[in-house]
């Protein structure tokens, strides 16, 4: 941990400062749910094409499961939420906190270096991100890399964004690769796009995991858990019952939640038998998800780093909606606003299963501090000299690590290959030894010693 403390004061005090988003006008993404029964007639009128299209899903096969109501709304490839529009920044319905400060991205980055290293330096190193935003933490990241490229050696770095819409696929190129970019062909390639940094690093973007090559790898998810489909389940006197998307039937052009009367598959096999609360939401795909990359690190090395809002198998009702930086009735308007759900960290531990090491959820707070934001933010401010800069470093600051906005919300989650924590070989021969070496502390997830 010594040689990775000295690496990161190289770069804490190789000080740069990056315009961030001025802050006085943005609000983020309250994490406060409200389980609403049907769409507020004082919403405005929903937009009509998805609407249509869900009216008559629901009028030909019945009640649909939340699931698929949020996977139309978000990701249907000709109306969906996310397919459609820019929805981040501070013109967008939300910020995420690349966005509010370059620190974030500065020290996610320092993270990945520090479990490179600590995964004893392989020759390569493959960046993947889910839901790359506009591509601003990538961009943090692979410039610690740069500013990093003698710890870094002679180490094959590439990133692979795992991104799908092509809207923001092409923001995010803009941001990484400025025109050194091109699209694939044909629809049907795994890599859809391809471009390559200013420094020089290859860059490809795929739909799906599945498509990235097998290799050492560092997985970032950011805000990406929290916007997978969910299944929302309610315990009743006969058992637990799922809830479902309606059509209300004396509003036509409404939707509406109701509760099935009999089980469905879903409810029979997602809830686990020792479950205490009344009311569920559990998230198939980021299971899914979460498998595929402990069964990735088990074979190929590496870690992943999920940070989202979220908890440890403890609330209930946290499905919302957010349009304009203002919570939003999720079944208003389907479509034009983003839809999300906090995560179940001990959910996901389950589903990663025995083959990784699992580490958290600890608060975003804890993890940033543990990771010097404290002396990073110092060095900045020594650095800077305008009014309007600084002001906007300590509001930045503030609003990752104040518990009371994103500091207790935000939980950051670690996937590690066993090995990392396993303890160094006793050196044979030197009788000065006299205890195993213990394994190097991983970073973020506990306090970090620059001694």
């Amino acid at each position: 941990m010594r040689a990775f403390a000295l690496k990161t004061l190289y770069f804490i005090n190789r000080a740069v400062i990056h315009p961030v988003s001025a802050l006085s006008s943005v609000r983020w993404r309250a994490a406060q749910s409200r389980f609403s029964c049907s769409s507020s007639p004082a919403e405005e009128k929903p937009r009509a094409s998805m609407l249509r299209h869900l009216t008559s899903k629901i009028k030909a096969t019945g009640p649909i499961p939340v699931a698929e109501y949020m996977r139309e709304v978000l990701t249907n490839p000709v109306t969906g939420y996310y397919v459609r529009n820019n929805m981040l920044g501070p013109e967008g319905d939300f910020i995420t906190s690349p966005e509010i400060s370059q620190i974030f991205g500065e020290l996610v980055g320092v993270w990945c270096v520090s479990e490179w290293m600590g995964a004893g330096r392989p020759s390569q190193l493959q960046l993947v991100e889910f839901g790359p935003g506009k591509g601003s933490l990538a961009s943090d990241v692979l410039r610690v890399f740069s500013q990093l490229r003698a710890a870094l050696g002679g180490a094959s770095v590439s990133l692979h964004l795992v991104e799908v819409s092509p809207a923001l696929s092409r923001i995010q190129a803009e941001c990484l690769t400025g025109n050194q970019n091109q699209e694939a062909d044909s629809e049907d390639e795994p890599v859809y796009r391809r471009g390559e940094t200013s420094g020089g690093l290859p860059v490809c973007w795929y739909r799906r995991i599945d498509d990235v090559p097998a290799g050492f790898s560092i997985y970032l998810a950011h805000e990406f858990f929290d916007a997978l489909p969910i299944h929302k389940f309610q315990r009743t006197e006969k058992g637990w019952r799922e809830v479902m998307v309606d059509i209300d039937p004396e509003k036509p052009d409404q939707l509406r939640f109701v509760l099935l009367p009999s089980p469905t598959l879903a409810s029979s096999t997602l809830i686990q038998a020792d479950e205490k609360r009344v009311h569920v939401e559990v998230c198939p795909e980021g299971g899914v998800i979460v498998q595929q990359l402990a069964n990735r690190i088990a074979e190929d090395g590496g870690a992943a780093l999920i940070a989202d809002y979220g908890h440890d198998g403890t609330k209930t009702d946290t499905f919302r909606g957010f349009k304009g930086h203002q919570l939003h009735d999720v079944l208003a308007s389907p479509g034009s606003a983003d839809l999300t759900a906090d995560v179940d960290f001990g959910y996901l531990r389950r589903m990663a299963g025995g083959g990784v090491a699992c580490l958290g959820p600890v608060s975003q707070s804890d993890f940033l501090k543990n990771m010097g934001i404290d002396a990073r933010l110092q060095v900045l401010l020594r650095n800077c000299s305008d009014p309007s800069s600084r002001q906007q470093l300590v509001q930045g600051f503030d609003l990752l690590t104040d518990p009371r906005k994103m500091g207790e919300r935000f939980r950051f989650f670690s996937l590690l290959h066993h090995s990392r924590l396993a303890k160094p070989k006793t050196p044979q021969g030197l009788k000065m030894e006299k205890k195993s070496p213990a394994p190097l502390p991983v970073a973020g997830f506990t306090e970090l010693s620059f001694s």
